[in-house]
């Protein structure tokens, strides 16, 4: 009978290896369990045989006293963590839909949490050596909202073609962006205000730890993210703490790669007045007390303003400089914007109006701007206010990394997505609007509910294609694709995704470079 028991133990600690080991032929148990640094995780699988695992902690809850600090380590477990269900969604307001962006581009309603540092893994892989590239998809959502419990963020279709996918939470609003006199002098490095920054660093750290367990390659790393995510993108390029971490990017709507810019360019005295500003609001100057009151009462008070500072540490310069100095990490880069994403909101001004509104503008290059962005009728200064929107905000700063990628002798690929989203209502006159790329770009129109016909579903078939292959070689394509040019500032070559995609030079190059200028003596 003691042999019994004995041999029952021996094979008991056995099958436990099997399940835990990571390095081993098989990482997966049946149970889909893998162990990780931190300790064992169960995920789940589909129908298709993707397995997923959401909700793993890549940090600590960053509450109470480790609110407003750089992420901290997670703390081990014991016994086997469930995986199967998002993480919370970082602090912010409610979702509703508005705009163009309807519930399937929106977190869930619930969980919304301060603790939020989780992130998700899903992967066809069997084995840690099957070394799998792996995409890192960051979200957008003006750096006030936003997580990865979106719809349109599964990670399964990708997954399916053959790369290890990852989403992860980081923190928004004043929770992940507060700077502070206090902050600063506590931190250790002198600086204070970048703690979403510091957590999608955290977690690309985790990715290099312990992605090989999920079958994907840590030294084959792309990073991802569309609006706010594409900023994030542009700021770890930037960044010396993320050195090493990728090599590959794709930025989608978004960077910070022009001087006159506010986004990017906030310096750390000017963030830490802001900051103090913002907690006397409570009726005292001191970081202590604000760290005793509850994430809502944080939450309630508003009015801050969210975005990346050049805080001396994260970001030692502006992410331009950076750039400029040639002190960026090196990456192969794929981006683009959209057709429609201009952000407007309220009525336009009129023709007469918005004239007025250039010639103070464009002082010296009136006639110049009058030229690409018309306004001989209401109508026409409409669409122009629509289309110079679009162009301030995110084409100048994705056509600016471009243009400094190629001279830089480094590979670009430039995408204007043109696809006018089927719509119904009022959502008909959005078109191409800002977002509407990606549930194409990650093969996700199965969770949009617009009225996609067959030209959208091979359009998905064809993005999805190319994002694919840049992730796994840093070249969109091969397979059978037509042809994407690289970028360079003398062809301008830029891939239009619509109904039929084509191959353009740049058509607004000319109005671009036109507010560069002007973006560049501000």
């Amino acid at each position: 009978m003691k042999k019994l028991l004995l041999l029952f133990s021996f094979c008991f600690v056995l099958m436990n290896l099997a399940i835990a080991q990571p390095t081993g032929k098989k990482t997966f148990h049946a149970d889909n369990r893998v162990r990780l640094k931190s300790g064992i995780v169960e995920g789940g699988a589909d129908a298709a045989g993707i397995k997923y695992f959401k909700g793993i902690p890549f940090a600590a809850p960053p509450v109470d006293e480790l609110r407003w600090k750089a992420p901290a380590p997670v703390a081990a477990w014991t016994g086997i963590k469930k995986c199967t269900e998002f993480g919370p969604s970082p602090m912010q307001g409610s979702p509703s839909p508005f705009g163009p962006w309807t519930e399937e581009f929106l977190i869930p309603k619930e969980p919304i949490s301060e603790d939020c540092l989780y992130l998700n893994v899903w992967t066809a892989s069997t084995s840690s050596r099957s070394k799998k590239p792996v995409v890192v998809w960051i979200y957008g959502g003006g750096f006030g909202s936003g997580g990865t419990g979106v719809p349109i963020y599964d990670g399964a279709a990708t997954a399916a073609k053959g790369i290890v996918f990852v989403s992860m939470n980081y923190r928004v609003g004043v929770f992940g962006f507060l700077a502070h006199p206090e902050l600063t002098k506590e931190s250790g490095h002198n600086a204070s205000g970048n703690y979403g920054l510091m957590d999608q660093i955290a977690a690309l750290k985790w990715v290099k730890e312990n992605i090989a367990a999920f079958g994907g390659d840590p030294g084959n790393v792309t990073i991802a993210g569309q609006s706010a995510g594409s900023m994030s993108v542009n700021c770890l390029v930037a960044s010396p703490l993320a050195k090493g971490l990728f090599n590959k990017a794709i930025a989608e709507s978004g960077a910070m790669m022009v001087p006159g810019s506010a986004r990017g360019n906030v310096p750390l005295q000017k963030a830490e007045e802001s900051g103090a500003s913002w907690v006397g609001k409570f009726g005292n100057a001191s970081i202590a007390a604000a760290r005793k009151l509850s994430a809502d009462e944080v939450l309630k008070k508003g009015g801050f303003q969210a975005g990346p500072i050049i805080d001396g540490y994260v970001l030692p310069q502006a992410v331009s400089k950076i750039f400029a100095d040639g002190n960026a990490n090196d990456v192969v880069l794929l981006t683009g914007w959209n057709e429609a994403d201009g952000v407007m909101f309220g009525q336009p001004k009129n023709a007469a109006d918005f004239r007025k509104q250039l010639v103070q503008e464009f002082p010296k290059d009136s006639a110049a701007a009058l030229e690409f962005y018309p306004a001989s009728t209401d109508e026409a200064a409409a669409n122009s206010q629509a289309n110079i929107s679009r162009d301030r905000i995110f084409g100048v700063q994705n056509y600016a990394w471009a243009k400094w990628q190629s001279e830089a002798g480094k590979k670009v690929y430039v995408y204007r997505f043109a696809r006018k989203v089927p719509a119904t209502g009022e959502y008909v006159k959005y078109g191409a609007f800002h977002t509407g790329e990606v549930p194409y770009v990650y093969d996700n129109l199965k969770f949009s509910k617009r009225p996609s016909v067959a030209a959208d579903h091979a359009l998905a078939k064809n993005m999805a294609a190319y994002w694919a292959n840049f992730i796994l070689t840093g070249n969109p394509n091969g397979n059978g694709l037509d042809e994407w040019p690289n970028f360079t500032a003398a062809n301008k070559s830029v891939r239009f995704f619509d109904a039929k995609s084509t191959v353009q030079q740049l058509p607004d190059a000319g109005a671009l470079d036109l507010i560069y200028r002007t973006m560049q003596i501000k």
